[in-house]
């Protein structure tokens, strides 16, 4: 594990062109923000985030995680921040040239599924996306069917969301942002309240998913689970960077940045999700 290094200040440099080959799902370089009220939440973030990579942002309450995220796909810098370095998503800069492809790559996953459902049946919230791109006909159900069956909820199609269990309506939020096709999920405490057979299924559906993904928890044993890597978060800069079981298991480092495990569980002894090779 090592500590990760900010260097903020003035002169950022823009961000470059698309890298050759395959470049990687997500980077940021020297990403620093402020609201219009002056309050600096980012300080230089440096990150990178490769093709399938499963990454855990870990960190206290106003840490700044949320709002990393929300530059991920252009939600934020919003008008009167202040903003600079360079973030790109599969080596599209993320601007005003490339906002609809970037914007189609990154799948946001919001903490309330509720603030993704809102059409009258399920198959419409998961087609609602996809339609917006231009897809018709058989080519959209086909997109739609997919979604709900890798998440496993091809049965509740024709539903209102809102009849639905917390944990099911979960799954749906998933589902839509899966019928765009993303390189990268960045899902927002994706197992709050969730009951253990919630979390569990969850779990089953994001462990089957071919695509990288930047979890922001507070679940520090899902992140064990879930992803081999872990940034921890603190104060607008990234302070460390390593495989999960070694940041969950580093005492002071945990202490140092109010990070609590549950009482008796031990990162040492339990298996996790093995770094991909």
């Amino acid at each position: 594990m090592r500590a990760a290094a900010a260097t903020p200040g003035p002169g950022y440099p823009p961000a470059e062109t698309p890298e050759p080959g395959h470049p990687p799902a997500v980077l940021t370089r020297r990403l620093a923000y402020a609201y219009p009220d002056g309050r600096q939440v980012l300080f230089g973030l440096d990150l990178r985030i490769e093709p399938g990579e499963r990454v855990a942002l870990l960190g206290p309450n106003g840490a700044g995680k949320t709002t990393l995220a929300l530059h991920l796909n252009g939600i934020l810098p919003g008008p009167g921040d202040t903003a600079s370095g360079s973030v790109a998503i599969d080596g599209l800069a993320v601007g005003p040239a490339h906002l609809a492809q970037v914007r189609r790559r990154v799948g946001l996953v919001f903490q309330d599924p509720d603030d993704q459902l809102f059409m009258p049946t399920v198959a419409q919230d998961v087609a609602f996306g996809p339609a917006n791109l231009g897809l018709r006909g058989d080519v959209l159900r086909a997109r739609v069917e997919t979604a709900l069956a890798q998440v496993g909820m091809a049965e509740v199609a024709q539903r209102p969301p809102h009849h639905l269990s917390f944990g099911q309506r979960r799954r749906v939020a998933v589902a839509t942002v899966l019928a765009m096709q993303p390189s990268i999920l960045v899902l927002d405490e994706p197992s709050s309240n969730l009951d253990p057979a919630g979390r569990r299924e969850l779990a089953d559906v994001l462990e089957g998913l071919d695509v990288a993904m930047l979890m922001i928890t507070h679940d520090l044993p899902y992140a064990l689970q879930l992803c081999e890597r872990s940034l921890v978060m603190d104060d607008g800069r990234l302070v460390a960077d390593g495989p999960t079981r070694e940041v969950l298991a580093d005492a002071a480092l945990m202490a140092a940045h109010r990070l609590e495990l549950p009482y008796g569980f031990d990162p040492l002894s339990v298996p996790g999700r093995a770094r991909r090779r």
